[in-house]
């Protein structure tokens, strides 16, 4: 198992077949609205991945690119029912939400979940989506969601930025938002594939 803040983890290709940008997000607020940035670059049957330990805030940016999406109903964590689907409300592509954690079968299982949508025509965020899922597009952002050096030391201490504070955090229940002082993440967005191949990450730059 590789180091899941490794910004080119297993299945994410190479330097040399990706590029990425690197933002340290500072407040949910921040999470959210890097959430509202990546919407602006993603198109139907785009795949998104995300890759964080429970409570980096994956469940949070998916919120604030649903909101920039205009897609119905409230984004949480799809952890009880595996995928959610948020029809858009301003005729934009729809947002397949799934966490795939308890997804054994990947991508056939994933077929299988009759979520009545179009995968193709909708945009599709996958959280632990790992080795599991590349199959269903030839083209990918991985987003890694890692704490920053100082709340790691942090953690170990025990401290404010513990393991409290991580259960605390932004995807470890529905709704749930990341501790205050708890929220500093390194977040590293990789396009991978010839659809990410001439495309500027730097928008989604704070």
């Amino acid at each position: 198992m590789g180091n899941p803040h490794d910004p080119y983890p297993a299945g994410a290709g190479t330097a040399e077949d990706a590029h990425a940008v690197r933002i340290t997000v500072h407040t949910a607020e921040d999470m959210r609205e890097l959430g509202r940035r990546l919407a602006a670059l993603l198109l139907p049957g785009d795949l998104v991945l995300l890759t964080g330990e429970l409570g980096a805030g994956k469940t949070t940016l998916t919120r604030g690119l649903g909101e920039a999406l205009g897609v119905r109903g409230a984004v949480t964590s799809p952890t009880f029912v595996i995928a959610r689907v948020h029809p858009s409300l301003t005729g934009g592509p729809a947002l397949v939400h799934v966490d795939a954690y308890r997804l054994g079968g990947g991508l056939d299982e994933m077929e299988d979940l009759d979520l009545d949508v179009s995968l193709p025509e909708s945009v599709v965020v996958v959280e632990w989506g790992e080795g599991k899922v590349e199959d269903l597009s030839d083209a990918r952002l991985q987003v890694v969601i890692g704490r920053t050096l100082g709340e790691e030391r942090g953690r170990a201490k025990g401290g404010a930025h513990g393991t409290e504070g991580a259960a605390a955090g932004a995807d470890a229940g529905p709704g749930a938002e990341p501790a205050e002082g708890d929220d500093t993440r390194e977040v590293t967005v990789i396009g991978i594939g010839p659809r990410w191949a001439g495309q500027d990450l730097a928008p989604l730059l704070l």
